[in-house]
């Protein structure tokens, strides 16, 4: 069943949001060379405790995974792009960074993802963020009322295609609200004027993720962390929106969502600090 939310009840999904960004922005602002993502973990619990809100991640137990997941945030790296488990891993120069967040406040749900540069950027490394930043303002367009789902999906494809990248349909976008999951799907590739008319109050976390050189995925032995299949970088980029009466609001937009972050070096985060 699809719910379509008030105006009212956006604005609590859009309070929600700019938390959602927050948090997100500064995980980029922390993510240096030398940080542990324990340490970024650790972080982010921190900012969801003192805000009193709550993780959609923590206790997660999809058919997917093994074992309920138990961090409040997916931080992948490198090759690894999606549901990334915070582990015991130092960021090196150079490295890719994805941070993926879902949280809840007063009962209402918000989904965002983003990717960084630790350090050095590769130039290649940086296409591919642009790619899937540009694949989902595409999408952004797309989602106005009377246009098809299918129209968001195809707009995803069409950027990929446009820089060469193929893309995976296994995992893509979906309605959201009370809760981190609702209908319907949005894949990440599709055909113009296919699929639901989409109407005012239908909210839908659209989330364009690309791999360079592959459209295979491959999981980690931890049954979560999802790889690109040939061990190339990838990158992901989210965002929840509300279709309006007016057109497309995103309700956890940064600030610098249309530049490519790097991520500078900041002074040095401990567990302590978090």
């Amino acid at each position: 069943m699809i719910e379509l939310k008030t105006p009212a009840e956006i604005e609590r999904m859009h309070v929600t949001g700019r938390f959602v960004a927050e948090v997100l922005t500064e995980v980029g602002r922390l993510a240096a060379v030398g940080v542990n993502l324990l340490d970024l973990e650790h972080h982010v619990r921190a900012m969801i405790k003192d805000r009193g809100a709550e993780s959609c991640y923590w206790d997660y137990a999809p058919s997917f995974g093994r074992g309920p997941f138990r961090n409040v945030i997916c931080l992948s790296v490198n090759d690894a792009v999606l549901h990334g488990l915070p582990h015991d891993y130092v960021l090196r120069d150079g490295d890719v960074l994805s941070a993926d967040l879902a949280v809840g406040v007063d009962g209402w749900v918000a989904d965002s993802a983003r990717t960084v540069v630790v350090g050095t950027a590769a130039e290649e490394d940086l296409r591919i963020i642009r790619a899937t930043e540009e694949a989902l303002e595409a999408a952004i367009e797309m989602a106005r009322p009377g246009n098809r789902l299918g129209d968001i999906s195809a707009a995803i494809w069409a950027v990929a295609r446009d820089y060469g990248y193929p893309v995976n349909d296994e995992f893509g976008g979906h309605g959201l609200g009370r809760s981190m999951h609702e209908a319907p799907h949005v894949s990440n590739k599709g055909r113009p004027g296919r699929g639901l008319t989409l109407r005012p109050g239908l909210t839908l976390a659209l989330e364009p993720w690309l791999a360079q050189t592959t459209d295979r995925i491959v999981y980690d032995p931890d049954g979560w962390t999802i790889r690109s299949a040939d061990g190339s970088r990838t990158a992901h980029s989210e965002h929840t929106v509300a279709i309006t009466e007016d057109g497309p609001l995103v309700l956890t937009r940064r600030e610098s969502d249309r530049a490519v972050m790097r991520a500078d070096p900041p002074a040095r985060l401990s567990a302590k600090d978090a």
